[in-house]
This record gives structure tokens, sequence and C-alpha cells, in this order.
């Protein structure tokens, strides 16, 4: 198994989060929730500023529920955000859904649920936690 982003060294994760908040993001915002791209978007209110944001991030749809995959860990802004709002708004494939009951999973029972091809790509990525979240429109 890869070794996850969120083993790495913290000063290695700080330099690749803000290359991607800066570099990459922006460039991805364009894209993520469009219908023929593989990123999605999570709108998402700040915990403390109430400002709203969009993070581009992979989803997958299963059911009734989406699964995003944690590469980064559980202690990421955007991930706080929706966990203390008890929801989010998640556009994917030109789709946006509102979503609730936000919890955090381990690989163990994500990986399962999820497409061959997705699984195998998390998978090799070492990622270990994932957040659910229940479609409520």
């Amino acid at each position: 198994m890869a070794v996850a982003p969120d083993t790495w060294p913290r000063q290695l994760r700080d330099v690749v989060r803000l290359s991607n908040k800066y570099l990459l993001n922006p460039v991805m915002l364009r894209l993520a929730g469009t219908r023929y791209w593989y990123a999605s978007l999570v709108h998402h209110t700040g915990r403390q500023s109430g400002k709203e944001y969009a993070t581009p991030v992979v989803a997958e749809r299963v059911g009734d529920r989406l699964i995003i995959p944690l590469p980064y860990g559980t202690q990421v802004d955007w991930l706080r955000n929706v966990l203390t709002a008890s929801g989010a708004r998640v556009t994917t494939k030109g789709v946006t859904y509102e979503i609730g009951s936000p919890e955090i999973i381990d690989a163990t029972e994500a990986l399962p649920l999820l497409p061959r091809d997705r699984r195998r790509t998390f998978e090799r990525a070492g990622i270990r936690h994932f957040l659910r979240g229940t479609i409520t429109k």
C-alpha cells in the first residue's frame, strides 16, 4: 500500500497543501463539479468567518450517499466546516446535492462500497479515511 499524504511529514504536507491552494485549486475550481470532469466541489461555510467556500474534492455517489476520500487526513478546514455545520452542498457531474449526517469512516468501511476502479485508486494512494454524507436533496 502507498504512503498516504496524511502520514507525510508535516512540512511536506504543508508545502503540498499550499501548492494546491494557490496553484492547482484555482484551476480546479473552474472545472470541478462540471458534467465531464472527475473532480467535484464541496460548498461549505467557514466555522468562524461565516464566509462561503468551495473546495475541489473527489466524490463518489453510492446509493443515497456521497463518499469523499480524505487524502490529507481529518483535520483539514473544509472537513471541519462540514462536520460543524452538519452538512454541505456537493456539486458532482453537473448536479448539486445537499448532504447531511456527515461522518468520517475508515477505509475498511468505505472501500467495499466503491466501484472497483475508484477502490483500487484509493487503496494505492493509501487513503485511510473518508467522509460519508447522506443525500438529503
